[in-house]
């Protein structure tokens, strides 16, 4: 039984330190005139209540976008295609040239390969211009 008065007792004395504690900031942004005393990254975050319904009202998800932000969609979009476009043909420069080689290697090996077994079958009775067409 004594540790749950010790548990309940540290948590009351948590809520009295929390409660009565200057550090503790409320998150709530109130709408008056005196908006210049927020500091620091709090300013940057939260907006008085009026600007916030207005840019709402000004700006409704089927308006049509400003022209500059169709713009720069659009460039954000070409130069992600454009590095697409030369990572694909750089890949396929890549194949190319591999399969090529591998290509012209087999075609040695069977080349050769067929050398050896004309010459080592070859008796005599044909012409030699007959194993070569």
């Amino acid at each position: 039984m004594s540790w749950s008065r010790v548990v309940v007792l540290s948590l009351f004395a948590t809520l009295l330190i929390l409660t009565f504690s200057s550090v503790v900031e409320n998150a709530a942004v109130r709408d008056n005139s005196k908006a210049d005393h927020a500091k620091g990254p709090a300013h940057k975050v939260f907006m008085p209540e009026s600007d916030a319904s207005n840019f709402f009202k000004r700006r409704s998800r089927r308006s049509p976008g400003y022209y500059a932000e169709l713009q720069a969609e659009q460039r954000v979009k070409i130069s992600a295609s454009e590095r697409r476009r030369e990572y694909n043909e750089e890949q396929r420069n890549e194949y190319e040239n591999y399969a090529e080689e591998e290509r012209d290697e087999q075609t040695e090996r069977s080349r050769e390969t067929n050398e050896q077994f004309r010459e080592f079958h070859y008796d005599g009775q044909y012409p030699r211009y007959y194993w070569f067409h």
